[in-house]
């Protein structure tokens, strides 16, 4: 198996990807869903509301792990990062706007709505951090 260089998996993490965030469920396997997330070389960030079932999963639990993959019809190539969550009540509309710009076209009508629903309710939202305590790659 291959991995990337630090170059090339900083490339990749910056291009505009879903990934998978596993949480770990109290009572059964472990719980994966897809997530926009932005990485600054040093930390994964996500937002949740506040009501999330992964919050609580997190706050019994809070370690994690976020795979992003490359697109079908893409050279194979993905990034696995492993570590803790530490969830923040500050800063989750900030990441939200952010990401919103970056994964959604906000001309379409419906798109606009849901952004300004979320700000609306910013208090609602939560900072997800994802601290690496190992980063594995594939190319």
């Amino acid at each position: 198996m291959a991995s990337m260089t630090p170059e090339a998996r900083e490339a990749f993490l910056a291009q505009t990807r879903l990934g998978f965030l596993s949480t770990q469920d109290h009572d059964s396997a472990p719980i994966s869903i897809p997530i926009w997330f932005e990485w600054d070389g040093q930390c994964a960030r996500m937002f949740t509301g506040a009501a999330s079932p992964k919050i609580r999963r997190l706050q019994r639990d809070p370690r994690a792990s976020l795979v992003i993959a490359s697109a079908l019809g893409e050279k194979e190539e993905w990034v696995s990062i492993e570590g803790t969550i530490t969830i923040h009540a500050e800063g989750g509309i900030e990441l939200a706007e952010r990401l919103a710009q970056r994964y959604w076209d906000l001309s379409q009508p419906a798109r606009a709505a849901t952004l300004q629903t979320w700000r609306n309710e910013a208090s609602s939202l939560r900072l997800l951090e994802l601290i690496p305590s190992r980063i594995r790659s594939y190319t």
